[in-house]
């Protein structure tokens, strides 16, 4: 086949599947996902250059959220790994694969359709029914299994990775693991779920508040009830399989914003207290005491000037699955920068 030819098959044939997906699949393929709050944040399904998706089925619960009026996302603190941009799971029965089929026949002859129809009704023929390599939509096995396809990490759908997932929809009997290192697993299903975890804002607690002076510990600590265990729980609905990933903080790192300052302890590192907090609360009298979280800087920022504090909570990661698997993912991080005011402290020579 001419190469023209092989390119227009190839973009009428995206074309007939994303069809395949708006008008035929969408109350199976592109089912919510769901949070503990009950909101939807689903990528569209469709086609990006040579890569053809749906809207995943996947869905997740959160349980263990702080409820904190600000929350982010990881990042993992492994800069050579992130979770899946995209992965194949479940989509399609056969008779869905047929009625779209009729769908476009359908389309034939109307305007700005032309006799389009009937050349997508060709192309979706000649792989789901004409034998190449399926043979009559596999109406014989409905109930037997699916054909798969491409679903795409809603956070990541930007991402170059995202078009790794390259391959139109593809058979796989019930029970059946397919032969495909991207096929949706319970550890795929824990890594999406690392990419949902809601951890609370990083904001800090510091005495002096506001302002500090040069050679003056400053207090620094994380409130107990607000850096608790979260869990996400990502599933995928009529298949039994479900991961549950859950972020426990380990750690406060700080980060004056200059190399003119002393951390407390010296790495910069405040380690988790027995009871969940991090750090010491500043309590009357203690000025001159050395925190056992914060910093002292030794310089002034200068008139109207400050340093860019950054405070990182470091979380560890584990997860579970239905399936009995499990193990550890990458530590995350999330963090806030703040601005810290430094004074010279005045005094009068008499």
């Amino acid at each position: 086949m001419p190469a023209m030819n092989r390119v227009t098959r190839t973009t009428v044939l995206g074309a007939a599947v994303s069809l395949l997906i708006t008008l035929q699949a969408a109350p199976l393929a592109w089912a919510d996902r769901t949070t503990s709050s009950g909101n939807s944040k689903d990528a569209d399904g469709g086609r990006s250059g040579r890569n053809i998706y749906v809207q995943t089925k996947v869905q997740t619960t959160v349980s263990g959220s702080s409820r904190t009026a600000k929350s982010g996302t990881l990042t993992s603190a492994n800069s050579n790994w992130t979770p899946p941009a995209c992965w194949y799971e479940p989509a399609f029965s056969p008779k869905e694969i047929q009625e779209t089929v009729k769908l476009w026949r359908g389309l034939n002859g109307l305007p700005f359709v032309g006799d389009v129809g009937d050349l997508v009704g060709d192309l979706l023929d000649s792989r789901y029914k004409d034998g190449k390599p399926y043979k009559d939509y596999n109406l014989d096995k409905q109930g037997e299994g699916m054909f798969w396809a491409a679903a795409v990490n809603p956070n990541r759908k930007d991402d170059p990775e995202a078009s790794a997932c390259d391959k139109p929809p593809f058979w796989v009997d019930n029970g059946t693991t397919p032969d495909e290192p991207l096929a949706v697993s319970p550890k795929v299903l824990a890594e999406y779920a690392y990419d949902e975890l809601p951890v609370p804002g990083t904001e800090i607690e510091m005495r002096p508040a506001g302002a500090t002076k040069v050679n003056l510990p400053t207090w620094i600590w994380l409130d107990k009830a607000t850096f608790k265990k979260i869990s996400v729980t990502a599933s995928l609905p009529g298949t039994g399989l479900s991961a549950t990933t859950t972020a426990e903080p380990v750690s406060l790192r700080i980060d004056p914003g200059t190399r003119d300052a002393r951390t407390y302890p010296a790495s910069g590192d405040c380690r988790l207290n027995a009871d969940g907090s991090i750090g010491a609360p500043y309590t009357e009298g203690r000025a001159n005491d050395t925190p056992p979280c914060g910093v002292t800087y030794l310089r002034s920022s200068g008139s109207g000037g400050s340093y860019p504090l950054r405070a990182t909570v470091t979380w560890k990661i584990t997860w579970t699955s239905t399936t009995g698997e499990g193990g550890t993912l990458p530590d995350g991080t999330f963090g806030a920068t703040q601005d810290v005011t430094v004074q010279e402290i005045q005094s009068v020579n008499r």
